[in-house]
């Protein structure tokens, strides 16, 4: 195991964190619209992306803070505005919100004094925008014909699948998938199954799926949470290693690490899983 592994990103505190946050941000997304129905549902998914807009601001690392943080925000809210009180919403209508996102980074990138780091501040923000507007399909997931039971089962099933995964990692990070990142396959094949598992016990909510379209279904989303969370510890490893050499704070805990890198181990696997159940609910 190498020495980064070790000191940079000890197995605790990568998962532990990111598990918690995962029940919590779950319990946000399944609670809210059961409580209050599509403004509760509208409330959950914005304050996602909120917390993602800053802690993605912080830990990458973009130039121009408050102005990537405004920009950030209002194409969280344009994305939510749009695909939350259309009456025919579709994902068609977020390419409007990119398409303005992005002449407002550039605008905003590089009237910025001094202009480093442009072109790796303007990705950072491009690819922001793409995961905010991932995260607000989970609105059409709940509008659609099959409703909150649907949008539940798909959320509990990825949720189960993160925080599994994290906890088999946090004991057994073998095969080791990535090098530096304390991620498995054994992790892997436990969230796919913990993944199916409750898609399968929850394939009567909304419209009933039968058996195995609810196993594939929930094993997809168990796949596509495992290796977001996989894609994110590689930001957090980097991150730490980044902390790690700064003069201004503890080795190997950056400022931010208390909450923005587990805050990125929730946020950005949930989003990926978004328009992936959004597409295989219509398919299936």
């Amino acid at each position: 195991m190498s020495a980064a592994l070790v000191s940079g990103s000890p197995a605790r505190a990568h998962h532990v964190p990111a598990a918690g946050l995962t029940v919590v941000a779950v319990a946000l997304l399944v609670g809210l619209p059961m409580l209050l129905g599509d403004l509760g549902r509208l409330a959950a998914v914005l304050v996602l992306q909120l917390g993602l807009v800053l802690s993605w601001v912080l830990v990458t690392g973009i130039q121009g803070f408050a102005g990537s943080l405004a920009v950030g925000a209002a194409a969280a809210v344009a994305a939510d505005l749009d695909l939350g009180l259309s009456a025919h919403p579709s994902l068609g209508g977020l390419l409007a919100v990119f398409g303005v996102g992005f002449l407002a980074v550039v605008v905003q990138q590089m009237f910025r004094r001094p202009r480093s780091d442009l072109v790796a501040s303007m990705s950072g923000a491009v690819l922001l925008f793409t995961v905010v507007g991932a995260l607000a399909a989970l609105l059409l997931l709940g509008r659609a014909s099959s409703g909150d039971g649907h949008a539940a089962v798909a959320l509990l099933a990825a949720g189960a699948a993160l925080v599994l995964g994290h906890l088999v990692d946090l004991v057994l990070p073998r095969p080791q998938l990535a090098v530096d990142v304390p991620q498995g396959l054994a992790g892997l094949v436990v969230a796919v199954l913990a993944g199916a598992a409750v898609a399968y016990l929850g394939r009567d909510a909304g419209n009933a799926l039968a058996a195995t379209a609810a196993v594939v279904y929930g094993a997809v989303l168990g796949m596509v949470a495992s290796l977001m969370a996989l894609a994110a510890g590689y930001v957090v490893v980097a991150a730490r290693e980044t902390g790690a050499g700064e003069d201004d704070g503890p080795a190997c805990e950056p400022r931010f690490s208390g909450w923005a890198l587990p805050l990125l181990q929730v946020v950005l696997p949930l989003a990926a899983c978004a328009p992936v159940a959004l597409a295989m609910q219509t398919v299936l």
